[in-house]
């Protein structure tokens, strides 16, 4: 088979790399000077690829990447050597010996965890960064606020560990205010149980995305913030910085038209003839379906953007195609024409928070679930 020229794309996602270093900028111009920029990374960049990612955000001047785990933090270790990495997520005991290999901060959240840590550390000669996670309120990881101090303790008497860092997680930062400032309420409280902290050569952190508004009246106890989905240019809720520093999105969803065709009305749509022609109607079978990342409740309710109009779904989305009516798209649609899913086409737009509601889905789930078959397409690497 020939290899001379590549196949074409029926389903790509391109990835706007200068965008996202604009809005790292953005975003860090808008904090006070003394707070640190914590770039949350995992699952692959929520799914905008980590290595291309993480190397524009070294570039951009990221001070900390997180991860999940510890295949994430390898992926970023074969791009630097040195820069600090925390593994959000619980290590389990088999992984523990990578974590002085690989110079990696793990969270700690109970004494069985730091135990294992401080033995590593010492078996390696070289202590392992740990950072306490207080539970201020979540119910997942981390050490209950009421309960801190005696970790806090530990971890400091330890020889085989050294603290680099303390942090909570907030439950409902884009829908429940009031909860919001109970958690930090007890986190602040909670700092001030702990003798001897010197917040200078610890990062500090609690806010993420959707709770970066309320950062700079933090009193000056945190100096970091965790930003994840913000810096790919999605607004996690109306009130949260992105509003006020007008960032852009990243990512944007590409297919296209596989085959037109006329059908009479009355014509039952796809598996389940969920949806019945009212007229006769053009439509367009579309080269991309829930194995690429278009969800099937989508079906009967989402749009895609056709030569810049919005052509409603019909019917089931199936595993590999989508219909679409194009009956009101003026000119001639034809095989091979590109169809937007989610950005912009023309003046026309459609959000990945529309695509998602569409979904019945949440940003952070619809940018991770956009299937490894999609190609990512790098638009401005370094040096454009």
């Amino acid at each position: 088979m020939s290899t001379a020229a590549p196949l074409p794309l029926r389903c790509w996602a391109e990835i706007d790399l200068a965008a996202l270093e604009r809005n790292l900028k953005l975003i860090r111009a808008s904090l006070p000077p003394h707070i640190r920029y914590v770039a949350v990374v995992k699952a692959d960049a929520y799914g905008h690829g980590l290595p291309q990612t993480v190397a524009r955000l070294m570039h951009a001047g990221a001070d900390l990447f997180a991860v999940a785990n510890i295949t994430e933090a390898m992926t970023i270790r074969e791009l630097s050597a040195d820069w600090p990495i925390l593994l959000l997520g619980a290590t389990l005991p088999e992984e523990v010996r990578y974590l002085a290999e690989y110079d990696l901060a793990a969270t700690v959240s109970n004494s069985e965890e730091l135990h294992r840590f401080n033995d590593a550390g010492a078996a390696a000669s070289k202590p392992i960064a740990v950072h306490l996670k207080i539970d201020t309120g979540m119910g997942r990881l981390g050490i209950w606020h009421e309960h801190a101090r005696q970790l806090y303790d530990q971890i400091c008497a330890a020889s085989g560990v050294r603290l680099a860092g303390i942090f909570t997680h907030f439950a409902s930062a884009d829908d429940d205010p009031a909860f919001t400032a109970e958690q930090r309420r007890r986190f602040l409280a909670t700092l001030q149980t702990f003798p001897d902290l010197d917040s200078r050569h610890l990062f500090i952190h609690a806010d993420n995305s959707a709770g970066l508004e309320s950062t700079p009246g933090n009193g000056g106890a945190f100096n970091a913030v965790r930003v994840g989905l913000l810096q790919f240019g999605v607004l996690p809720h109306p009130h949260s910085l992105l509003a006020r520093v007008h960032t852009e999105p990243v990512f944007s969803f590409h297919t296209r038209v596989g085959l037109v065709k006329q059908l009479p009305a009355g014509t039952g749509i796809s598996y389940g003839r969920t949806h019945t022609l009212p007229q006769d109607s053009r439509v367009a079978i579309l080269t991309a379906g829930y194995a690429d990342g278009i969800a099937r409740a989508s079906s009967n309710r989402g749009f895609v953007l056709i030569k810049g109009q919005r052509c409603p779904i019909l019917g089931r989305v199936c595993m590999d195609q989508t219909i679409v009516d194009i009956t009101a798209v003026p000119g001639d649609v034809q095989s091979g024409d590109p169809v937007v899913l989610v950005g912009r086409q023309g003046e026309a737009e459609i959000s990945l928070a529309e695509f998602s509601v569409w979904a019945n889905s949440i940003p952070w789930e619809t940018l991770t679930t956009v299937t490894k078959r999609v190609s990512r397409l790098y638009k401005t690497p370094l040096g454009i």
